[in-house]
């Protein structure tokens, strides 16, 4: 964290493309052309969406991610509004996953494990509520496998601090811009990305290999 500090410091005139930097674009549909009938979905947030779709999209039996918007009451919102903490959103993925290939547990292992759930509103150098750590459930199965995950973490001490997940029902997903989509895969010398997504992809590959598809 200390040496990912520095580079953070260093790298102040590229972070003007940071995940915190307003961008003109359109509602992203194109990558919904892809075929994901029959795939379940699953949504998360924690901390800036760039790094969260492309480390969900190296598990196996994950079809799809879209960057997006969810929890809270804005229709339609924006990047600039959500990224200006005013609409109660908070920066999130939806996950098409093969149910048959990986499991929602699995997911939630991945969720947990790639981010520190006890930073309130906060995650790496990104700060606000839209980048707060959230779940949000589409039934009560859901929310019974979270509790129960939440609780195990909790009885193994894996955190220091408390964590600070909120747990809601599901109610509306927002894509996001289509320059959103897929940005660390395209902008590899973004300095944002460089500094923070690809070390955050790095750590969460090292940790488990075994969930990683094998082009990963």
């Amino acid at each position: 964290m200390y040496q990912i500090s520095l580079l953070l410091l260093s790298l102040t005139i590229s972070f003007s493309q940071a995940c915190t930097t307003s961008q003109n674009g359109q509602t992203a549909s194109v990558k919904k052309q892809v075929q994901l009938d029959g795939l379940s979905r699953a949504y998360f947030a924690s901390g800036c969406f760039w790094c969260v779709e492309a480390i969900f999209e190296s598990v196996k039996g994950v079809e799809e991610v879209i960057s997006g918007y969810a929890g809270g009451p804005e229709k339609n919102p924006t990047y600039e509004q959500v990224s200006r903490g005013a609409t109660g959103h908070a920066e999130a993925v939806e996950v098409y996953y093969d149910s048959t290939m990986v499991d929602y547990p699995t997911l939630l292992r991945v969720f947990f494990g790639s981010h520190d759930p006890t930073t309130l509103n906060r995650q790496g150098p990104d700060r606000g509520t839209q980048y707060r750590s959230a779940i949000f459930y589409q039934n009560d199965q859901e929310k019974a496998l979270i509790d129960s995950y939440i609780n195990e973490l909790k009885t193994n001490d894996v955190f220091e601090g408390p964590i600070t997940t909120e747990v809601s029902p599901y109610t509306v997903f927002w894509d996001a811009e289509d320059y959103h989509q897929d940005y660390e895969k395209k902008n590899p010398n973004n300095g944002y990305v460089r500094a923070v997504s690809i070390p955050r992809l790095k750590s969460f590959q090292a940790k488990f290999p075994e969930l990683l598809k094998e082009d990963h």
